[in-house]
């Protein structure tokens, strides 16, 4: 046993020096202090950012510790390592500059004769700092704060903090075992295949958005916190299982003036924790590599969002979401050429009792299925595109889909969250750190419509955009 250690300890040193020599060739979630924490060039943890490959999700599931730089040091009596601090601070800034331009101008608020301008600039959309490489042995974190330009303010955004360690098992077998703390269902999930790392990596934030999203879609994201524990087995087979609790940003009890507790006015507030769980299998070959996987979590929730006018209250009937997805990934990495397919299916079965009883929606059970699928090309790690096709589909309820009055555009006349569309996306990278993006969203039904779906004349193209995008990491 004390000798396939050592050898399994000698190849992994050996894996990590000749990764650390690949500086000529073409960062664990495109954050460039990985990259300098490591001394390895983007390419050996992704395709193209923010898509990893198998090496960079082995370094995502071992708790972002690997280095390759000078550290300050401490040990007890006994040898064991209590510090390890690297002398470089891993930060790293994120910067997004975009303009979007959408097919059909949108009513002004203020006048549902008039328009609003043609299209929006974002200077910056996104300007981001990490914090991301190792804090501890067996201790790392991805955290991102955030300011974005549709709120004018800065707020968390991603974070993922971790402990991992691995035991090498008979046969030269190795397990992964680790915790996660994060804030947002997937964030910590090792594929691109899932919400919280898919496509689109980037998206306008100045665009009409369809109604209906399932739970584990985007809702929940920065509003919960999580504690999850995963083991992976010979870099192959992996399990996930944890729990989630509400933990709104930004909101304060009205009574005490502080940030909790939570009461009526907070929306979507989980009740007790939301299970999530986790299984997938990873199959290398050659320069090929498949995943399949199946992933979900149940969340029940008060809906909440009253007022004096309106009182509600965190007791009583619920809103219940159980979401069970499957997904895959298939990925080739050649010396030029990059070809990656992604995909997954989300189907959400809800029980509205909360809901029904106050009346916002017409059923007291309701269903949503999200499709999305993805493929991906690029060229010399500079030049390549991608191209989506998603579809919602779902009950149709009058409630929770609501037609709207003057100037309407996100409702739905007849109560469908029906919406199907393409997105295809041209990028260019003069620098590893740097992508140039033209992305074109078109919708073939929108609010369960390709014509005239808000009764008031707006058509599902007219929500079509195309989007500008200078994304820099530095």
């Amino acid at each position: 046993m004390l000798m396939q250690q050592a050898r399994w300890i000698q190849k992994v040193s050996i894996l990590q020096l000749l990764l650390s020599l690949a500086l000529a060739a073409p960062v664990a979630q495109a954050v460039p202090s990985f990259a300098r924490q490591t001394g390895m060039a983007c390419e050996a943890c992704h395709t193209v950012f923010p898509e990893l490959t198998h090496f960079g999700r082995m370094f995502k599931a071992n708790g972002y510790t690997l280095d390759n730089l000078k550290q300050v040091r401490d040990i007890d009596a006994t040898k064991q390592e209590m510090l390890s601090l690297a002398t470089l601070p891993p930060l790293a800034v994120m910067v997004q500059i975009s303009d979007t331009w959408l097919n059909s101008p949108l009513p002004d608020s203020t006048d549902a004769h008039a328009r609003s301008q043609a299209s929006t600039v974002g200077f910056p959309q996104q300007l981001s700092l990490f914090y991301a490489g190792k804090v501890a042995p067996h201790v790392g974190a991805m955290i991102q704060l955030t300011y974005a330009n549709d709120s004018g303010t800065i707020g968390i955004d991603n974070t993922d903090l971790r402990y991992a360690n691995n035991i090498v098992l008979e046969h030269e077998q190795s397990l992964i075992y680790g915790v996660s703390l994060n804030n947002n269902p997937t964030v910590q999930d090792l594929w691109n295949s899932t919400p919280a790392w898919g496509f689109p990596y980037a998206s306008s934030n100045a665009v009409v958005s369809p109604l209906a999203a399932t739970q584990i879609d985007g809702p929940m994201a920065q509003s919960v916190a999580g504690l999850t524990a995963y083991v992976m087995w010979n870099e192959a087979l992996y399990g996930e299982l944890g729990a989630y609790r509400s933990a709104k940003q930004g909101v304060l009890n009205p009574i005490t003036g502080a940030a909790g507790p939570l009461d009526g006015t907070a929306s979507n507030v989980i009740t007790g924790t939301a299970p999530y769980g986790r299984v997938a299998y990873e199959y290398q070959w050659q320069r090929h590599d498949l995943e399949v996987g199946v992933y979900g979590a149940t969340f029940k929730l008060f809906p909440g969002g009253g007022t004096s006018a309106a009182p509600a209250v965190l007791s009583g009937p619920v809103n219940e979401f159980k979401d069970l997805a499957e997904d895959l990934q298939y990925q080739f990495i050649g010396d030029e050429h990059l070809f990656s397919l992604a995909a997954t299916r989300i189907h959400e079965s809800m029980r509205l009792d909360a809901s029904f009883a106050s009346g916002t929606a017409a059923n007291r059970s309701d269903d949503l299925t999200t499709t999305r699928v993805i493929g991906t090309y690029y060229f010399r790690h500079k030049f390549g595109g991608s191209i989506s096709h998603f579809s919602t589909t779902g009950s149709t309820d009058a409630g929770l889909y609501p037609a709207g009055a003057v100037p309407g555009v996100i409702t739905s006349v007849n109560g469908s969250p029906n919406t199907k569309g393409w997105i295809a996306e041209l990028n260019y990278l003069p620098w590893l750190n740097t992508k140039i993006s033209l992305q074109y969203t078109a919708y073939t039904e929108f609010n369960g419509g390709a014509s005239n779906y808000d009764g008031l004349g707006r058509n599902a193209s007219g929500n079509g955009s195309t989007y500008l995008l200078a994304w820099v990491t530095f």
